[in-house]
């Protein structure tokens, strides 16, 4: 099932690009490093899939945030599997660092729990944004880099 949702992302181009980073960039667990091999493969232009790449995953990642900016605990627990204990750990590893340090939403597993825990805390959306934005570019540029360096 999911190597024919990886199928049609791709025949979509750009907006499969776009929507496959932005599931990833959410909760659910979906590999975009796929869809934009198979994009680079089809010799899609790669600064497009970087921006495109991107702000999907970094939209997907705002989602988070205003999940935890809700501060309903018990949805965090139930819908996006992240445990209270989870939460109250990265909370205690964001006190003082600030919005900054959504730089690291890229991070596998840990990324969900930082972007959450900066809604819960209230941390500025702007800079959360723009940090999140930063780290998703550089790891999409990395991993377009390599990319291109296989071929």
């Amino acid at each position: 099932m999911e190597d024919a949702l990886i199928q049609l992302l791709i025949t979509w181009g750009y907006h499969g690009m776009f929507i496959s980073a932005f599931v990833a960039g959410s909760v659910l667990p979906f590999a975009s490093e796929v869809v934009l091999a198979g994009l680079m493969a089809l010799d899609l232009n790669p600064i497009g899939l970087l921006v495109t790449a991107t702000l999907g995953n970094t939209l997907g990642g705002m989602t988070c945030y205003y999940i935890g900016h809700l501060g309903k605990i018990v949805w965090i627990e139930k819908y996006l599997h992240i445990k209270r204990e989870k939460l109250e750990k990265t909370q205690r590893f964001l006190q003082g660092k600030g919005s900054f340090m959504a730089f690291f939403a890229f991070v596998p597993i840990l990324g969900s729990a930082i972007t959450v825990t900066l809604g819960l805390m209230r941390g500025n959306p702007w800079i959360t944004c723009f940090s999140m934005m930063l780290g998703k570019a550089l790891r999409y540029y990395l991993l377009i880099q390599a990319l291109l360096a296989m071929a």
